[in-house]
């Protein structure tokens, strides 16, 4: 029998040998195989809980920032998010940056516990907004708070190192990477986020993955995933060289690849059987609409729920949302029409099936 552990040694051995490029015979994948697992995992963009979020909710119900979303979050067997902030009462501000977000520990960790976040990732241009210390007290509140987080540490071994958390009955490690600030890179002994060039013929790269691949493989997870803090701002399209790099970490044996970074969404790829969120938009935040500035609709996104069946990848639903007064909300009526249109639209380029079943999406996994 073919264990989700030999599946990860033999991306590990392609890796070995050099590069595996997309869509070689050599790393044609199984299908998942968890056992007998029903379970819902969750995955949304950034959650940016600094700012007037933290003005807005801090001495309230502070899991009101979910607006009516939160039932639905509570649902889940498990939820991903990327932290598009560090959650601190201290730290410096990094210098000759523009924005900087810090939330309050007071509101921002039991918000994040109260909506069922199971990991966190760190790897991003604001989780050092702070400083060291910004960082220090994230790890720090979320470790307390038994929430999963990766993507950024004490020093280069800590940020590579995947996180492990179970949802359902599924066992997960997730490692995440950025290719944004630079300046944030942890190397060495210095603290910082796991920065990579999300580049698959990146030689240095290549040896990064493969090193937070054989840390996965040590706990025999049912389900790999990549978290991606990648590319520019306000695109809606991914650049070819990210398509690349996620059909590749997907040949690897990673199974979900969870893109973020441009504020907006993207589109859905499904490859060898697996789903590829390019941009899952945000989720939470302060913005302001930059649909006249840039012709996007930032404000409109998406909750992402894979559905595991019987243990096997059974499908991918997108639920929209809308983002307004610091909060996130369920779509319907004419924003939640947009939303569908959107992904179906976006997702087109990679011939991906997409149902509307009621408000949401439906997008069929498994087919390896």
């Amino acid at each position: 029998m073919r264990t989700r552990r030999s599946v990860v040694a033999t991306g590990l051995a392609a890796l070995a040998g050099c590069t595996s490029l997309a869509g070689s015979e050599d790393s044609q994948r199984t299908c998942l195989d968890a056992g007998a697992v029903d379970a819902r995992l969750g995955f949304t963009g950034d959650v940016m809980l600094g700012r007037s979020v933290n003005e807005q909710w801090v001495g309230e119900d502070p899991t009101a920032v979910w607006g009516s979303t939160l039932s639905r979050l509570r649902s889940l067997d498990g939820l991903v998010v990327n932290l598009e902030c560090c959650v601190s009462a201290g730290g410096e501000r990094w210098p000759n940056k523009t924005y900087y977000f810090r939330a309050a520990p007071d509101f921002a960790v039991p918000a994040l516990a109260g909506a069922g976040v199971s990991f966190a990732s760190l790897a991003n241009n604001h989780i050092l907004d702070f400083g060291e210390t910004g960082l220090d007290d994230t790890r720090r509140h979320l470790d307390d708070a038994g929430i999963a987080h990766a993507g950024a540490g004490p020093d280069r071994e800590a940020a590579i190192e995947p996180a492990v958390f179970d949802a359902g009955g599924l066992t997960v490690a997730a490692f995440a990477l950025t290719d944004q600030a630079a300046e944030f890179a942890a190397a060495g002994e210095t603290p910082g986020t796991a920065f990579a060039h999300l580049h698959a013929a990146n030689a240095t790269t290549q040896s990064l993955v493969a090193d937070a691949l054989d840390q996965t493989r040590q706990h025999d997870p049912d389900l790999v995933v990549a978290s991606l803090h990648l590319g520019p701002n306000w695109e809606t399209v991914p650049n070819p060289i990210h398509e690349e790099f996620a059909r590749w970490l997907i040949d690897q044996g990673v199974d979900v690849v969870h893109g973020h970074s441009a504020h907006v969404l993207q589109g859905v790829e499904v490859y060898q059987g697996r789903p590829i969120i390019y941009d899952a938009g945000d989720f939470v935040d302060d913005y302001v609409d930059y649909v006249d500035r840039e012709g996007v609709h930032n404000k409109r996104s998406a909750l992402f729920e894979i559905v595991v069946a019987d243990g096997e990848l059974a499908a991918l639903r997108v639920v929209p949302i809308r983002i307004g007064d610091e909060k996130a909300s369920l779509a319907d009526g004419d924003v939640a029409a947009w939303v569908r249109g959107a992904v179906a639209e976006r997702s087109e380029p990679y011939d991906t099936p997409v149902e509307e079943v009621g408000e949401a999406l439906s997008i069929p996994l498994g087919q390896c």
